[in-house]
C-alpha cells in the first residue's frame, strides 16, 4: 500500500513525508500558522484573565 499525501492524495515522497511535496508541506504548515487547525481542549472562560509573562503560571 502507498502512503498518499494527506492534502492532495498523491503518492507521499521520503524528502518530504508525509506529504508528496515542499508545496504541500508548506501549505500544511501555513494551515496551522493561520489558525486553520485547531487541537480540541477545554472552552475558555472568555472573562477569566489572560496569564502576563510574568505570573507564576507561566514560569517553569
Amino acid at each position: 500500500m502507498t502512503d498518499t499525501c494527506p492534502l492532495c492524495g498523491k503518492p507521499t515522497m521520503p524528502e518530504h513525508k508525509p506529504f508528496c511535496s515542499r508545496g504541500c508541506k508548506d501549505r500544511d504548515l501555513l494551515k496551522w500558522l493561520g489558525e486553520g487547525y485547531a487541537i480540541p481542549g477545554a472552552p475558555v472562560d472568555p472573562e477569566a484573565p489572560r496569564p502576563t509573562l510574568d505570573t507564576p503560571e507561566t514560569r517553569d
